[in-house]
């Protein structure tokens, strides 16, 4: 009895995020640190890709909207600034490939405009991959995260009843400091996968939205192409 009213005294009398760490078995504790981690990284990538999104949808409609007013588009793609452009290096792929084409005539309308679309294509794709590397680790953490904090829960109970074993005591005093530190894991996991499962779809979304963007772009400029070499 006086060890069940010791143990209550020493349990915490409110919700303290920071005590039921501290008391934590080590095991919980490296589960709660690495989640800890986790959600701190989902929120830098959350943070600076938005920002990297938002700053790219602006330089690229400005580019787009220089591009079509172009008299020389080779100039447009050739600067260093520009070359950091998405819609740039597409267009720089069906230049490149232009020039390829054309250099010795007599010119293959039909292979040079099949050449034309798939380098452009395929430069749509690589811009969006490099765009969605990161998204990643939302994904993996999202779907991740709640087994892991599952894991020290359930760490955590296991240890409250060894605890009920050598104390030889199912008082709540003895289960319930040790099974709310355990749960206590299972919410930090859900913190960091909420977040990041929220952000991977609204952020893909978002890729996905830009890489159609970048479609439009390149077959507009498929077209404009197609058009001069009619007239080759």
């Amino acid at each position: 009895m006086t060890l069940s009213l010791n143990l209550l005294a020493a349990a915490p009398a409110r919700l303290n995020p920071l005590e039921l760490f501290l008391q934590a078995d080590i095991v919980v504790q490296a589960v709660m640190i690495g989640l800890i981690l986790a959600s701190i990284w989902v929120w830098t990538i959350i943070v600076s890709f938005s920002l990297r999104m938002g700053k790219l949808e602006r330089r690229s409609s400005d580019f787009e909207a220089d591009f079509w007013q172009a008299e020389e588009f080779d100039s447009l793609t050739s600067g260093r600034a520009r070359k950091d452009l998405p819609p740039a290096r597409v267009a720089a792929a069906g230049i490149n490939e232009w020039k390829r084409s054309t250099q010795h005539p007599p010119v293959d309308r039909e292979g040079t405009r099949s050449r034309l679309a798939g380098m452009m294509e395929s430069q749509v794709a690589q811009e969006a991959d490099d765009l969605s590397t990161r998204l990643g680790f939302l994904a993996t953490t999202g779907s991740v995260a709640p087994f892991v904090g599952l894991f020290g829960t359930v760490w955590g109970i296991m240890n409250s009843f060894f605890q009920i074993g050598m104390q030889e005591s199912s008082s709540l005093a003895v289960v319930a400091p040790g099974i709310a530190e355990a749960l206590f894991a299972t919410a930090i996991g859900l913190f960091a996968a909420i977040p990041a499962v929220i952000a991977y779809n609204r952020l893909s979304d978002r890729v996905n939205r830009y890489e159609a963007k970048l479609h439009r772009f390149a077959d507009k400029f498929h077209a404009s192409l197609s058009h001069e070499l009619d007239k080759a």
